[in-house]
């Protein structure tokens, strides 16, 4: 019995441990749409013309962006992990 419990909780971390390690993280070019320093969201206006709005993390120093910032970020499991400023994009009018 002491094995099969072993066993289960090997598994069970390497799998949790699998699922950290394999995040996938995408870059995204477009226009900062919207800051809540409160709150740590963004939205962000996506080069299709799509609005998403996340999470930043901890790193990301928002008293550098501004609305209308056209910039270059990365985003890993619906979290924003970093921005690169200055970044040509397209937003529709408005934006």
């Amino acid at each position: 019995m002491k094995k099969i419990v072993i066993v289960l909780a090997v598994v069970a971390f390497v799998i949790a441990l699998g699922s950290s390690v394999f995040a996938t993280a995408v870059t995204l070019t477009g226009t900062i749409k919207s800051i809540d320093t409160a709150t740590a969201m963004v939205v962000f206006c996506a080069e299709n013309g799509k609005d998403v709005t996340l999470k930043t993390d901890k790193s990301v120093d928002l008293s550098k962006l501004k609305a209308g910032d056209k910039v270059e970020i990365t985003v890993e499991d619906d979290v924003l992990k970093s921005v690169k400023a200055g970044h040509a994009s397209w937003c529709p009018p408005g934006y």
